[in-house]
């Protein structure tokens, strides 16, 4: 089945809109991590993502603050961390504020690669919204924005 039969099978009523919306969220996920995937030097996506998040922390934070960042869960994040600690990316340790929790912390290997390595990956970020105009950049940013309300709110009623 090809793409443009689908988004006309699905453009027809809100509800199968909404049903198209969630599929493809999923199914984007899974091509842009598959292609970042072989595209970042040494690291997959996902280990990206979180040491992107150690390097932008203003202060230390835990595994499992991490996993709430990210959607995971905090054994998912150690799994990750290991990983990013066994390449000489950051290093784990007990959290200053609660010597329970582990921290992770950068090294000076991070920095190296967001001055190298990275340039090649925002060249291609850059590649991917190069066909949207700034107001539709607005506009995605917004609802994308909206749509973590969603979640969070998808989330309280699961919980009761």
């Amino acid at each position: 089945m090809e793409l443009e039969t689908l988004i006309r099978r699905f453009s027809d009523t809100t509800e199968n809109q909404e049903k198209a919306i969630f599929s493809s969220i999923f199914i984007l996920g899974n091509k842009l991590q598959a292609l970042f995937d072989q595209h970042i030097p040494g690291l997959t996506l996902k280990q990206f993502m979180l040491l992107s998040l150690v390097r932008q922390a203003n202060e230390p934070m835990s595994l499992s603050q991490y996993g709430l960042m990210l959607g995971c869960s905090r054994q998912n994040i150690k799994k990750l961390a290991k990983s990013l600690e066994q390449k000489g990316f950051v290093t784990l340790g007990s959290h200053q504020k609660d010597p329970r929790a582990l921290q992770l912390v950068p090294t000076s290997k991070v920095e190296a690669f967001f001055k190298t390595s990275f340039l090649k990956y925002q060249e291609e970020l850059k590649s991917l919204f190069e066909i949207y105009t700034p107001q539709e950049i607005e506009a995605l940013f917004t609802l994308l924005s909206k749509l973590y309300i969603g979640i969070e709110h998808l989330e309280k009623e699961t919980k009761q």
